[in-house]
């Protein structure tokens, strides 16, 4: 990047994963934009932008991960104080894009929280979102901006093409997650099978059929968030049910609320591979998670957005 350009183009962080913001800076060889984020006495969050951004494109790296209320305020909050500050643009990079679940009314007097949370964040300023692997690709349509919505297949393909397993089936773990579950596969050159289930209550999942053979295969399920990991686990302990040689799991967000970690400990799930779009504490480094980074994805993403040139050639295979 051209040094006049690194002067154009500024990149600020919230508290929810200043570690990604610094690693997309790190690639794109820019200092991170200097504010300080923190609390009043009485708890109301407190912005500081400590440098010019006049006629700047400015980028906020914020993912709405727990806690989901206190992060999305930080970035309302930071864009409105950048868009006061003359900024030319503002765009919310949001690997993870809180409230994705509740996107449409299931039962009578539900909110559509996710399109709240898009109004929000255009009435704050924010002039597009960059966002990875949305719950339901229909959010996009929440917005009156633009959005760049990108996929994590691409890196969670690559390493599974490092480790030259054989054998290889990718698992989806509902019907909802096929297309997903397609893209991987044609990734990694493998077939794809499906888990039915259904769901007697929220957060509880129960196996229902398995459309596919896995019988001696590694499967790979494939899924965009692990929460609590009762969906996952029993997956995969149906999957060797169904005699699976080896199970694996690929999943981008990771939510990981107790109790998680517990579960997947005990689990026969021999990996688990995340990327870092939430910050993973420590407590959650188990030794077979495994967290691969979205800064040189979501770095690329900025600098094309920067330069007006395409984003979807990143995901050209």
């Amino acid at each position: 990047m051209a040094f006049e350009d690194g002067k154009k183009l500024k990149i600020f962080t919230g508290n929810a994963n200043p570690e990604l913001a610094k690693e997309i800076c790190d690639y794109l060889g820019l200092p991170l934009g200097e504010a300080f984020v923190g609390r009043f006495n009485n708890g109301e969050v407190q912005i500081m932008i400590d440098e010019s951004v006049r006629g700047k494109d400015v980028f906020i790296v914020q993912p709405t991960s727990y806690p989901v209320n206190d992060n999305l305020v930080e970035l309302l909050v930071m864009a409105d104080a950048l868009k006061r500050a003359s900024a030319r643009h503002i765009t919310a990079v949001v690997p993870y894009y809180g409230y994705a679940r509740q996107d449409r009314k299931t039962r009578g007097r539900e909110p559509i929280t996710a399109k709240l949370v898009a109004d929000l964040m255009q009435t704050a300023g924010i002039t597009r979102l960059v966002t990875i692997d949305l719950h339901a690709g229909q959010i996009q349509g929440f917005f009156n901006v633009p959005v760049d919505h990108l996929f994590g297949a691409s890196i969670l393909a690559k390493y599974i093409n490092e480790k030259k397993m054989e054998d290889l089936i990718v698992v989806s773990p509902d019907l909802g997650g096929v297309t997903r579950a397609r893209d991987l596969a044609d990734r990694i050159g493998a077939p794809i099978a499906i888990i039915e289930k259904k769901r007697p209550q929220p957060g509880v999942a129960k196996v229902m059929n398995l459309i596919g053979n896995v019988e001696g295969k590694n499967c790979i399920i494939i899924d965009d968030i692990v929460d609590t990991a009762g969906s996952l686990v029993e997956g995969a302990k149906a999957l060797k049910e169904f005699g699976a040689k080896s199970v694996m799991a690929c999943v981008t967000h990771a939510v990981l609320t107790d109790p998680a970690c517990e579960r997947i400990a005990n689990s026969n799930i021999k990996e688990l591979i995340v990327t870092n779009t939430i910050d993973l504490p420590e407590e959650h480094k188990l030794p077979n998670i495994t967290s691969l980074s979205v800064a040189p994805l979501l770095g690329e993403a900025i600098m094309r957005i920067f330069h007006e040139v395409s984003v979807s050639n990143l995901f050209d295979k």
